[in-house]
């Protein structure tokens, strides 16, 4: 039997976001809350204060705060690479 297409079926997602100019943005913003959650997490596990991962990246607490931030996207690879 001959497999039959869904004609409600179109494009992928990406597909729509990247015809919409939204892929980057979107991937982007995607990107950043799964590093958010994950130095949260670590912190959280290793019961690793804000100020004192802040100490052992060698940045202030404030740019932390900015990392920690899963809606704030102006974060700097040079910070990323230190977590």
């Amino acid at each position: 039997m001959a497999k039959r297409r869904n004609k409600h079926v179109g494009s992928s997602f990406d597909e729509f976001l990247r015809t919409e100019g939204l892929y980057e943005e979107v991937t982007t913003l995607a990107w950043k809350r799964v590093l958010s959650w994950e130095v949260s997490e670590a912190m959280r596990k290793g019961r690793i204060s804000k100020s004192e991962m802040a100490k052992r990246m060698g940045t202030s607490r404030s740019q932390l705060e900015r990392l920690l931030d899963p809606e704030n996207p102006h974060v700097l690879l040079e910070t990323v690479q230190k977590a």
